[in-house]
């Protein structure tokens, strides 16, 4: 899938930002309509999908590969361009380029009375005089991650100090109960969009937050999530446990009743906390989402249970979550829910030259758009979730994926100072440094997570009782969601009471001390027969004391359908 993806990009769209699958070829800017945002704010004419695509080259593409793509970028990529980004977007996608394009990026943080910075700048002119004040919450604390370590790594502070001050700024904003509005005034510090929740224009602040914590090993940054974090659970989750709102950031007063594709990422986010009961149940809810639709809608109405907004454009969050989540368990459920989603976007999405966006869920419309960030991330998550020997899972150092899914290491002698190892195991990466460690056992050796203690069953094939599927959290979300399984179709127009025409079958039990060639056992010790109580009936584990064969009744000539079953047999 990778390969079909990146070579279509490379042969047709390259040096292009994106590739138009339908039209197999690229896309960069829109000059024609300078305030097209949904293209400008990330496309600026630097070859965004081979910058955005790199590390994902280094773990899933060959050494050629890889050298040629760096080989590319260093000799045709330039950031003086005459375009005006979205200073967010381009910093977690592109910042790998480093000091020339933060040195773009910089102005936004000028003339700002609150320290945040402008949503947009011109690469090559600068804030344009006319940019707007308001910016999302997400787009002015999601920078320390790939600054602050610029600044480690160059020696510089003024990339990490600006962006800690925004960070900072925001939080200090923050409502009596901890709760973040959605988009706030740079220059007056007000909030224009008071709506507080997991998703879109807020979510990866709180991601860098902790991750901020993870990688430089300060306490500040855990404290603000730590407090932040409370406050979601307090007041942007639902009573169930499954759902994380859109509520008014003073009050916790319910806005709106649907939840958004972005919000995806948090149950990975919880995984790294360490909180895996709550990142299970609102990952079942998205699992039910996509089981209902073969993708997830870019909104989901959890109150009338179906869409609001129906596109979807290869996000990876979803994927995200289900990875962390295997990585955290070891369940082979989310194993299962990677193979489903590579059986969808293969069916669903996948075209002669690429990978084309979803336009509407429900219709299966496509439509001729695949952003950098299937390569980037959505593809990366599906290749470490099966490849389940990587190296990059037995990493116990202070690393993290950022939210554009970058791969993003800092070695002990560019911490600040050395901090006290944590003596809890909270969530995170781990390591020297003072940075806390995920793990409570050898990297790599992650036991299954099975906090209710229910045995997994052997016999007979690999039925496991402790896996996600069989436990009440996955009908719960079914019901939340509003989705029903449908492997079973009616067997009459009357229902299930009818007994079915079948064609005769036979059947074979075993009960004694033979075995199944009909020869006597003299070693086997006596078995009691052993039944376990399941949902709708029992399970035998083993069965002694007699061998009979039957067969169904077809019917016959009596002109009723079903017969029973027969002894032929014994």
């Amino acid at each position: 899938m990778f390969d079909h993806g990146w070579n279509n990009y490379y042969e047709h769209a390259f040096p292009e930002d994106e590739l138009n699958p339908f039209e197999c070829n690229g896309r960069g800017s829109d000059k024609a309509n300078p305030s097209n945002i949904n293209i400008n704010d990330v496309l600026g004419d630097y070859s965004l999908t081979l910058v955005d695509t790199l590390d994902t080259l280094a773990i899933m593409g060959t050494q050629e590969q890889f050298e040629e793509a760096v080989d590319r970028v260093i000799k045709t990529v330039s950031f003086n361009q005459d375009n005006k980004v979205q200073v967010f977007e381009v910093n977690i996608r592109a910042l790998d380029m480093a000091v020339n394009l933060a040195d773009r990026l910089m102005p936004a943080f000028k003339s700002t009375r609150t320290g945040i910075p402008f949503p947009r700048v011109n690469l090559r002119k600068r804030v344009p005089s006319t940019e707007t004040t308001e910016t999302c919450t997400a787009g002015a604390g999601s920078l320390i991650l790939e600054f602050g370590v610029l600044s480690r790594l160059t020696g510089d502070p003024s990339y990490e100090n600006a962006a800690k001050r925004a960070l900072k700024s925001v939080w200090s904003r923050r409502s009596n109960i901890n709760l973040l509005g959605n988009v706030i005034d740079i220059q007056t510090g007000n909030w224009i969009h008071t709506a507080s929740s997991t998703g879109a224009g807020i979510d990866s602040v709180f991601e860098y937050m902790l991750k901020a914590y993870v990688l430089f090993g300060e306490e500040e940054y855990k404290e603000m999530f730590d407090q932040a974090y409370k406050g979601l659970l307090l007041y942007v989750r639902d009573t169930s446990g499954y759902l994380y709102r859109n509520v008014h950031m003073s009050t916790g007063s319910l806005m709106s009743y649907w939840i958004d594709s972005l919000s995806a990422f948090f149950p990975g986010l919880q995984v790294l906390h360490g909180d895996i009961d709550a990142a299970i149940k609102g990952h079942l809810v998205y699992y039910n989402i996509w089981r209902k639709y073969h993708a997830i809608p870019e909104r989901f109405d959890f109150y009338h249970k179906g869409v609001d907004l129906a596109y979807y454009p290869l996000r990876p969050e979803f994927i995200e979550s289900t990875y962390h989540l295997y990585q955290a368990t070891k369940d082979p459920f989310y194993l299962q829910v990677g193979e489903m989603v590579v059986e969808d976007l293969n069916n669903r999405t996948r075209v002669p030259c690429g990978f084309a966006s979803i336009g509407d869920v429900q219709t299966g419309r496509l439509e001729d758009r695949m952003e950098s960030f299937m390569l980037s991330e959505t593809l990366k998550y599906l290749y470490l979730l099966f490849d389940t020997d990587n190296s990059i899972h037995k990493l116990d150092s202070n690393f993290i994926f950022t939210t554009e899914g970058h791969i993003l290491p800092l070695p002990s002698k560019y911490l600040k100072s050395a901090q006290p190892k944590a003596t809890r195991n909270r969530g995170g990466g781990g390591g020297g440094g003072g940075v806390v460690s995920i793990q409570s056992v050898a990297p790599g050796t992650c036991q299954k997570y099975n906090p209710s203690g229910l045995k997994s069953i052997w016999i007979p094939g690999s039925l496991d009782m402790s896996s996600i599927p069989y436990q009440p959290q996955t009908d719960y979300a079914m019901d939340i969601v509003g989705y029903t399984a449908t492997e079973l179709t009616p067997l009459s127009s009357n229902g299930y009471c009818e007994s079915p025409i079948t064609a005769s079958k036979s059947f074979s039990l075993s009960f004694g001390y033979t075995d199944y060639n009909g020869i006597l056992n003299s070693k086997q010790r006596y078995k009691s027969n052993n039944l376990i109580d399941l949902v709708g009936g029992y399970l035998a584990k083993s069965l002694s004391g007699l061998r009979l064969e039957i067969i169904s009744g077809s019917g016959g000539g009596s002109g009723r359908k079903n017969d029973g079953y027969i002894v032929k047999g014994g």
